[in-house]
């Protein structure tokens, strides 16, 4: 390894906003938990035997043989691989047919067949198995694959790994004794399970509500033959939803796949887009069917911890994009899933069906929904499908808004110049530099729109518009929507936090009329800036976005849909692949600072050389210094401390250097969580490289000059931004003859050079501060900093003026500019702080 690791105290402090908010949302730092008043609600009845002990019976020979029922370690090795692999039947069977590799490998099973035998009988599944059933629509029928919904829910709210996380009631979180400021997080701490708990207990009080949250969206499973695939997916809003977002715990399950039957015998176009509608309500009906009794009347289940209490499964939520809002709640294109609709006049249009064709089609019309018969949530209790629909932050903001404002500022501000601005853009961790610029990609992701979110503001700052228009309403529009999409991903909101997301909405809408000036936009009517309004409210009501994003199950796609196709022989492909998942479920649930520099002995004229470090003897030789009289009475004045620095002599020639520095995650809240890179630092040398000289990379800092690291609570008047040139380490055997014994050494220590302090308050127009490099008779400042001083890597943009300098790049970009602005949306966390 070739970095320094250090390790953060908690992923979701380091990376998310409002760290001191956070830790208060989740019961720390003196937030006020109010909980439901209703002790009842969510208790549990009685212990019973707790969940998955017959799979822990099963597996009681364990002491002789740990990987039963396959013969050894091997064995279960090669099973694991040959299921979680995507390796096809055929080929496992060819490949263990081979002479000689079933025996060298002592396995239990000679062939596909054997294996799979061995799978179905001898492996306990967590998950139900799939069914087949016809749905029939306009007198034709239909396959739908799908699983039983409430041994769906049984499994995921029974499964041990989450029984000590789980949350049974309603609760309301403040900030503040006297609660007046209220925070959301998960879903628990919205007012929709709070108030569909006081309408429960009008019914049957003493319940525990397992909100059903249900997502859908078709996709394609192949590139040429358009072959698609329509995934129904299920989890629940008591798990966590740090624990619910990550696709590898297992908390969503695959409910059903639905028919993807194109009706091209049917010619006219509304009656195929009726009949489509009437075939997705059909199915949906069906697998959520049990829900109508056991909502109201309530089932006995037990947690993964035993506890066995009387739940009710009511529907919370439908996650999908907007044609899939519209296919949910029956709403025309072009209208709004939310505010369109009264749900009281959609039920008495829903009830004239027996009056008669032309009643139910006018009364729906009436309504201002599509006639369908029948649709899913017309008698699930408690249900409101059109306060059911979530924001989608993938669709509606970066594949939405975000999409359409680069191509406003494409027409702005020309694609030669934001191209020259992209590809001398400075390296970052966080920073994914598109070399080739960002007008010429086509198909963008949504992590692609996210990566160029991070620096578009500062690309556009200093291009003019024609006719000399003014740039500060474009920067200050650009500002509200980029500053409304960070706040909306805010991992836990107080009723301040969503003040400040409303006047970042308000701040794109009193400045948008800039791109209609500019002649590129006529009007800003469209469904997506519309979602917006509600963003505010949906949190309130459901919890934080990050509860329902349809990120999560884009991601489910992979592992449900596509590898599952490509796991079958493309031939009556529904029945093989809910037989794969079914093997994979079981074999899953089975299965469930650099310590060493990168360089020991770099000079202290490579230093100056190679890694651009100029004034290192000089910064070093004041470092000690410094410390070693730090303890004095009176404090050195900077002539003193300059005289005695220079008759320090350096008792090396050389010197341990590394690369990076890293900041790692640490599974704070015992979530299992792996370890993850959160953040890193560069100060790379300059190499010979092939047929050149690969250049040199020193970051960008923040470094802490007032003694307080936490630079959210401190604010940024105790920090500073330095250039990071190099990272070393004083070798113990020479500490001694540079500082008195009592003076403690910090392992590592970084040379920075400083860039000149924050200004008092940022650009009016676009909220970024400026900054440049601090000089003193024209030459750079340095020092030597402990490398605990280093809060975190900063992006600082340059000021590029009208027109970039075509001869920088983005390697010698942080030498050849001198001013920059500072970087506030490389992620949240940074974001946070200069905000």
């Amino acid at each position: 390894m070739d970095a320094i690791e250090d390790l953060a105290d908690d992923d979701e402090a380091f990376q998310e906003d409002h760290q001191d908010i956070q830790a208060r949302a989740q019961g720390q730092h003196g937030c006020v938990v109010v909980p439901y008043p209703d002790p009842r609600a969510g208790q549990k009845i009685t212990n019973c035997r707790a969940a998955n002990m017959e799979y822990g019976a099963h597996l009681a020979n364990a002491e002789e043989n740990l990987y039963h029922p396959f013969a050894s370690k091997m064995d279960w090795e090669v099973a694991r691989w040959a299921k979680l692999r995507g390796v096809s039947s055929t080929a496992l069977s060819d490949l263990l047919a081979i002479e000689g590799v079933s025996e060298h490998l002592s396995l239990s099973f000679k062939n596909a067949n054997e294996l799979n035998a061995i799978v179905d009988h001898e492996l306990p599944t967590g998950r139900p198995k799939f069914k087949r059933e016809q749905i029939v629509v306009a007198g034709e029928a239909f396959d739908v694959y799908y699983r039983d919904v409430i041994e769906c829910v049984k499994s995921l709210y029974g499964d041990p790994d989450f029984a000590k996380y789980l949350a049974f009631a309603p609760q309301r979180h403040y900030s503040d004794e006297d609660e007046t400021i209220r925070l959301f997080h998960d879903m628990h701490t919205g007012k929709w399970w709070w108030d569909t708990q006081k309408k429960l207990d009008q019914h049957s009080p003493g319940g525990t509500i397992i909100p059903i949250i249900i997502s859908s969206d078709k996709t394609q499973v192949t590139l040429f033959h358009n072959k698609s695939v329509y995934p129904v997916y299920l989890t629940i809003g008591n798990i966590p939803k740090e624990i619910r977002r990550k696709p590898s715990r297992g908390t969503h399950i695959l409910l059903a796949y639905l028919p993807c039957t194109r009706l091209e015998h049917i010619a006219n176009k509304a009656s195929h887009r009726r009949t489509l509608a009437n075939l997705y309500h059909a199915c949906l009906s069906r697998i959520l069917a049990p829900l109508k009794s056991i909502g109201l009347e309530g089932l006995r289940m037990a947690s993964g911890d035993g506890a066995l209490r009387r739940c009710h499964l009511l529907f919370a939520s439908f996650i999908g994009d907007y044609p899939e809002q519209l296919l949910a709640t029956g709403i025309k294109f072009g209208e709004c899933p939310k505010c369109d609709v009264d749900i009281g006049e959609t039920g008495n249009a829903l009830a004239t069906l027996d009056e008669g064709n032309l009643s139910f089609v006018r009364a729906c019309l009436e309504a201002g929904i599509k006639p369908i018969v029948h649709p899913f949530w017309e008698d699930l209790p408690f249900a409101n499908i059109f306060r059911a629909i979530t924001p989608d932050v993938l669709h509606q903001l970066y594949q939405g808004l975000i999409k359409h404002l680069l191509g406003w500022l494409l027409a702005a501000c020309g694609a030669a110049e934001i191209d020259a601005h992209c590809r001398r853009l400075p390296p970052n961790h966080h920073i994914h530099l598109f070399s080739k610029g960002i007008t010429g990609l086509s198909r963008i992701s949504g992590t692609e729109h996210a990566q160029i979110c991070r620096f578009l503001l500062g690309i556009v700052i200093g291009i003019r518009l024609p006719n000399n228009l003014n740039r500060g309403r474009l920067l200050r529009a650009v500002q509200g929507l980029l500053d409304f999409l960070y706040l909306a991903q805010y991992p836990c909101h107080s009723s301040e936090t969503l003040q400040l997301l409303d006047d970042a909405l308000n701040l794109f809408h009193e400045n948008k009329d800039i791109f209609i000036d500019l002649g590129i936009h006529s009007n800003f009517n469209f469904p997506k800036l519309h979602a917006t309004h509600h963003y505010s409210a949906m949190i309130m009501m459901m919890g934080t976005t990050d509860n329902y994003n349809t990120e999560y199950t884009e991601r489910l796609h992979i592992d449900f849909a596509k590898d599952a196709y490509r796991a079958t022989n493309h031939k009556d492909e529904f029945v093989q692949m809910t037989c794969w998942l079914e093997w994979k479920e079981k074999i899953m649930r089975h299965a469930n600072v650099a310590k060493h520099p990168s360089a020991k002995a770099i000079s202290i004229e490579k230093l100056v050389e190679d890694y651009g470090a100029t004034y290192f003897r000089e910064a070093l030789a004041r470092y000690i210094t410094q410390i070693s009289h730090a303890n004095d009475p009176i404090p050195l004045r900077s002539q003193t401390l300059d005289a005695l620095a220079r008759d320090v002599h350096f008792p090396f020639r050389t010197l341990p250097v590394f690369d990076k520095i890293k900041w790692l995650s640490v599974d704070a809240r015992g979530h299992g969580d792996a370890t993850a890179t959160l953040d890193c630092v560069h100060a790379r040398p300059q190499r010979s490289s092939g047929s050149g000289l690969r250049p040199r990379r020193s970051d960008t800092a923040l470094v802490s000059v007032g003694g307080n690291p936490d630079v959210v609570s401190g604010g940024i008047e105790g920090v500073r931004v330095g250039q990071v040139r190099v990272v070393f380490s004083l070798p113990s055997k020479i500490l001694p003859l540079l500082f008195p014994p009592t003076v403690k050494v910090p392992d590592h220590l970084a040379y920075i050079e400083w860039f000149a302090p924050f200004p008092s308050a940022p650009d009016r127009h676009h909220g970024l501060y400026k900054i440049s490099r601090a000089l003193h008779g024209g030459e750079k400042i340095a020092s030597v900093v402990p490398l605990g001083d280093i809060v975190r890597s900063v992006h600082l943009i340059p000021n590029f003026g009208a027109v970039v300098p075509r001869e920088w790049t983005s390697d010698t970009v942080l030498d050849n500019c001198d001013t920059f602005w500072l970087n506030s949306y490389i992620d949240r966390y940074t974001f946070c702080i200069f905000k």
